[in-house]
């Protein structure tokens, strides 16, 4: 496997879209959960060991080569939030054309062709990362860095926080964010119904809120 491919997946400039997206930071610097860095750092935990760690092993079952139908529609169970499985369906269309312009393949096509209107991104993930050559760990950690470095960036945007302090967030949370792809890619190796299901009732309901506002920096 080629271990290059992994950090231009990983990368934050793969024209993926995610950079438009907070992952739910706006909402929570909004309401005071995200003053500083340490709020930062208690909300991305937070994120990855349940919303990232149910996305990274979806991931993982794609890169596994799970049936996509059902990856599909376990993605949709534990999204019960309205907002956020059309941002999930917005960004695995982006990250389709960004994965089939980077690595074709007849995988990638049959997924593109199967969801017109965009699969789960976690699912256009693990397939990108199929088809990249990585395996199923590799592609659970693409999901679980991206679970807090999505927020990380938007603090620094929505804050003036110092760029500095969100790189030293992320870097305390590398063992985590290590052993969330390593129990996400073990439960993929048991199949869909291994998934796990972890949710985030707050980031839920905010996400909702945040759909509706009227003007705001990010798109979710």
């Amino acid at each position: 496997m080629s271990r290059s491919a992994l950090l231009v997946l990983a990368d934050g400039r793969f024209p993926a879209g995610g950079h438009a997206h907070s992952g739910g930071a706006e909402a929570a610097v909004k309401a005071g959960r995200i003053k500083d860095a340490a709020g930062l750092e208690a909300f991305c935990r937070g994120r990855l060991h349940t919303t990232g760690l149910t996305s990274a092993a979806l991931a993982a079952g794609a890169a596994h080569g799970l049936d996509p139908y059902e990856l599909d529609a376990a993605a949709d169970a534990r999204t019960p939030s309205a907002a956020l499985r059309a941002a999930a369906r917005k960004l695995g269309r982006q990250l389709m054309r960004a994965a089939r312009a980077t690595w074709p393949s007849p995988e990638l096509d049959a997924l593109a062709a199967a969801f017109p209107r965009g699969a789960h991104q976690p699912v256009v993930l693990g397939t990108a990362a199929r088809a990249a050559g990585l395996d199923p760990e590799d592609a659970a950690h693409c999901i679980a860095y991206e679970t807090v470095g999505g927020p990380a960036t938007a603090a620094v945007r929505l804050l003036s926080l110092d760029p500095y302090q969100a790189t030293a967030v992320l870097a305390r949370l590398a063992p985590e964010m290590d052993q969330v792809a390593e129990r996400a890619a073990a439960a993929a190796r048991e199949g869909v119904d291994a998934l796990p299901a972890a949710s985030a009732p707050l980031l839920d309901l905010t996400a909702e809120q945040h759909a509706a506002w009227p003007v705001r920096l990010f798109a979710s």
